[in-house]
């Protein structure tokens, strides 16, 4: 569920931001998915993946003690890092980031509906909140992005 709280933060955020502090509407949801999604998002991540493996891995519905999960927390906290420091850099890091995201976030999904396809996981961790922001979170990044 962290995925829906991190999107409602950001939209809230943006809003904030919009609203008090005239930020372009395109460019302010941008900056704060970024940031607050990807960023804190990929943060978040990494910390399950690296510290509770077996327990994230049981969520997605995946067997526990797979050294493939600290790969996976490593990927998340570069993603996170990039996220976060799209606060402090523009433009083309932007758009590194964005493709950076989508590449991992869609391989992901592709992963998940597999799963789903090959052995039934439906996991929340597999076919949950998860499952649907990886697909639409680079969606809408690159919408705001090219609409920006």
């Amino acid at each position: 569920m962290y995925v829906v709280y991190l999107l409602i933060t950001a939209l809230i955020v943006a809003g904030v931001d919009i609203l008090f502090f005239d930020g372009p509407v395109f460019e302010t949801l941008l900056l704060w998915l970024l940031v607050i999604k990807l960023g804190l998002g990929g943060i978040w991540a990494f910390l399950g993946h690296y510290f509770k493996s077996d327990e994230v891995a049981g969520y997605i519905g995946w067997p526990a003690g797979n050294p493939f999960q600290k790969e996976v927390a490593f990927t998340n906290l570069a993603l996170g890092t990039c996220g976060l420091l799209c606060f402090f850099f523009r433009d083309g890091f932007w758009l590194a980031t964005i493709v950076f995201a989508s590449i991992f976030l869609l391989g992901a999904f592709s992963v998940h509906v597999k799963d789903q396809q090959e052995s039934g996981n439906k996991n929340p961790g597999n076919a949950g909140p998860v499952f649907f922001a990886d697909i639409i979170v680079p969606l809408t990044l690159w919408v705001l992005y090219f609409a920006r």
